[in-house]
């Protein structure tokens, strides 16, 4: 019994060790230890999970990078001694940088590629050519013949975009070799484009938001449930449920944030890492895609995944109260809800999703970038278009009107 026990508070020192903001230091101070074991022994490998109907399975943490690659190797290197051999990029990611730093890897290490799960996206494309392109591009970039999987659309809004030409551009892609699975992502409106594909059966795996808030949806529930039904992969992203409104400018947001945190340390657990446990207790999610910057991080994230700790109804609750109390601070990508409401606007979503990127996540120079692409007649006019009748329609009851001068402020 009191072996049990100090196994437990070792789990948790261990877990709040990794889990907090100096990993860094503790990391570096441990490194030569690290390596040295690492060539003894072989380190603790990411679960794995059935992807779908694809017939393989893959781990259950994935490594998101929307990051410059090419500078920062030392991450690819270090999820693959965990076993955690899915990423995740896209063209657009770091400009470019990210599927670059990925073939700058495979060319100096080319055996890693038949044992990895690459994915990549077509960002921003519109049309099947648009799709073609960039993915010969990828393919060049990431000095690879294929790709495990491809998605596109890359942040699909509205089930209009599941034609017959993208169906038939997907098949002919798996024909000649050129991908072996095929999908897209969400963070729109994503219980209608889940259900919708759940009721196509051409998608392989699908991308979208997911975490402690948006579960708390009926129609998500239903859609997720339909894709597993359907057997379509579905893979988690944000899974992290950060607020656009960043958490330490409202006293009430802190004080709320601290019960959560304080509620999960006691546990034994970070916020994050609770959060990605959270949504990988949901047996239908085959991943959980998570952007993973530093190798601090990932060891946090795998000290997650790998812990048996079931969470209690308590830890459930505790979430879900989370997510109503503060449902005003979080976009929940309702965009055609914003889009009835200001026809001649339909930019407010992802305003609300660049301003979280760089309110909640530090990416400001991403956020700024993507701000950047939206329209100038748009940009021109936000600042002078009334919002109030998208606020009185907003589900999550978001001050609209308020954030989007706080996005034109920093992100201009």
């Amino acid at each position: 019994m009191m072996k049990e026990k100090q196994n437990a508070i070792d789990r948790r020192n261990f877990l709040k060790t990794v889990g907090a903001a100096g990993l860094g230091s503790v990391l570096a101070s441990t490194q030569a230890v690290a390596q040295e074991k690492t060539q003894k022994a072989k380190l603790p490998q990411v679960p794995k999970r059935k992807f779908g109907k694809m017939g393989v399975e893959l781990p259950c943490l994935a490594l998101g990078t929307m990051f410059n690659l090419v500078d920062n190797q030392l991450i690819l290197r270090s999820t693959l001694k965990y076993g955690a051999n899915y990423w995740d990029t896209s063209h657009n990611y770091a400009g470019g940088n990210s599927e670059l730093g990925i073939g700058k890897y495979l060319s100096k290490n080319p055996e890693v590629r038949k044992n990895l799960f690459l994915v990549s996206k077509a960002s921003r494309a519109r049309t099947v050519e648009e799709i073609e392109e960039r993915l010969q591009l990828s393919l060049k970039r990431m000095n690879t013949n294929y790709i495990d999987l491809y998605y596109a659309p890359h942040g699909a809004s509205d089930p209009s975009q599941f034609t017959n030409d993208l169906k038939r551009w997907a098949e002919s892609a798996k024909k000649r070799k050129l991908i072996k699975y095929f999908g897209f992502s969400t963070h729109q409106n994503m219980a209608q484009c889940l259900s919708a594909a759940a009721k196509l059966g051409w998608f392989d795996a699908i991308m979208t938001s997911y975490n402690f808030r948006l579960m708390q949806e009926p129609e998500m529930q239903a859609a997720i449930d339909a894709c597993h039904k359907a057997k379509i992969a579905v893979v988690a992203m944000k899974t992290t449920g950060k607020t656009t409104i960043s958490r330490f400018r409202l006293d009430i947001e802190t004080q709320k944030d601290k019960k959560l945190v304080e509620h999960f340390l006691e546990r034994g657990f970070s916020r994050e890492q609770a959060a990605i446990k959270l949504v990988l207790d949901d047996k239908r999610i085959s991943c959980a895609c998570v952007g993973m910057e530093s190798v601090a991080v990932l060891i946090a994230n795998v000290a997650a995944v790998l812990d048996k700790t079931k969470l209690t109804r308590a830890d459930k609750d505790i979430f879900k109260d989370y997510a109503a109390s503060t449902c005003n601070g979080y976009c929940a990508g309702c965009s055609d809800i914003c889009n009835a409401a200001l026809p001649d606007n339909k930019y407010v979503s992802n305003i609300m999703r660049y301003l979280m990127y760089h309110n909640s996540y530090g990416d400001t120079d991403r956020a700024k970038e993507l701000f950047a692409q939206i329209p100038g007649s748009v940009r021109s006019k936000l600042l002078s278009t009334d919002y109030s009748i998208a606020e009185a329609r907003c589900p999550q009851r978001m001050p609209i009107a308020k954030l989007i001068a706080e996005a034109v402020s920093k992100l201009t």
